[in-house]
């Protein structure tokens, strides 16, 4: 069984994101992680993509996507959709345990501690209900938020409260092609819903879900529905999910988007994507640290140039 560990995020298209997995990739850099980032491309992702990404270090590996069951359903945002082809992860059986984080978020201290956590459970941070985005859940409506549940309580006359719902934009696991196959088997009679892969793996891990600190998956949506349970200083890893705060096209504008917290976590963002010296080829990394990383890239070298072909899940 492997003992290998990495990384992982998701770039489809080719649009400007590619600039928030380099910017992920630099920060992972300057926290002195001990390992990689893999990078799972889908097939859209451009060529000289590809060589950005690898010219920074990280391990290319392009897989096939995975697709819903076809129907009606309207997603809280259009490309959701495509975020189901993350379920490919699971297949990456070379690692024995992975940490998987969106390409907009930026890792500002150390986690990997976090591949010590005991195996056998999906390791994540609750998410917050209360921005727009939920305004179709039950939550929403009524006001009720997981990270405050004592402020406004779930009413008896719903039943139980739901059960703890994490953000997918980062989490912990293991790799396993069982676990796999299991969710293509799953997806297949699931019905999609407003949020679309992140549904999906909170009802499929329900049962081995762990939640951990938000200081780990920080959601900037945080800063103003939760002031109470922020402490900016303690916060380790930011996922720039919030409408207008991607760091690479932040204009300011967007609501909540020119408050002096956000200004400066973008701030943070940017010195360290355009910090020269995290680059890869300028890292003044001891040759043998150097060499590995090469090894890994080579040994990964047949998952860039021959894809495997696979059914999706429709």
């Amino acid at each position: 069984m492997s003992s290998k560990r990495a990384y992982v995020t998701f770039l489809a298209g080719n649009g400007d994101y590619v600039k928030g997995v380099v910017g992920l990739v630099k920060g992972l850099r300057k926290a002195k992680s001990a390992y990689p980032l893999a990078v799972a491309v889908l097939p859209d992702v451009p060529a000289d993509h590809r060589k950005i990404l690898v010219s920074q270090g990280c391990i290319v590996r392009e897989i096939q996507p995975v697709y819903p069951p076809e129907n009606q359903t309207q997603f809280a945002m259009a490309y959701y959709v495509i975020n189901y082809s993350k379920l490919r992860i699971w297949e990456f059986v070379e690692y024995a345990k992975m940490i998987y984080l969106d390409g907009d978020i930026q890792v500002f201290e150390n986690i990997d501690h976090l591949f010590e956590l005991p195996n056998g459970y999906l390791y994540a941070a609750m998410d917050c209900f209360c921005e727009k985005t939920w305004s179709n859940s039950p939550q929403y409506k009524i006001g009720y938020c997981q990270q405050c549940p004592e402020k406004v309580k779930w009413p008896a006359s719903m039943g139980s409260p739901p059960p703890k719902y994490f953000n997918a934009g980062m989490f912990v696991y293991e790799p396993n092609l069982l676990t796999y196959s299991h969710l293509l088997e799953t997806l297949k009679v699931t019905p999609p819903s407003s949020f679309a892969e992140q549904d999906f793996l909170n009802n499929f891990f329900r049962n081995i879900y762990k939640p951990i600190s938000h200081t780990y998956n920080f959601v900037l949506a945080m800063l103003w529905r939760h002031p109470e349970h922020v402490e900016t200083e303690k916060v380790k890893v930011v996922h720039y999910c919030a409408s207008g705060s991607k760091p690479w096209r932040y204009t300011g504008k967007e609501e909540n988007m020119d408050r002096e917290d956000i200004k400066m976590l973008v701030k943070k963002w940017k010195d360290i994507y355009e910090d020269k010296s995290l680059d890869y080829k300028n890292l003044a990394m001891d040759d043998n640290a150097k060499l590995n990383l090469l090894i890994e890239v080579l040994d990964d070298d047949d998952a860039i140039t021959k894809p495997k072909k696979a059914p999706s899940a429709a």
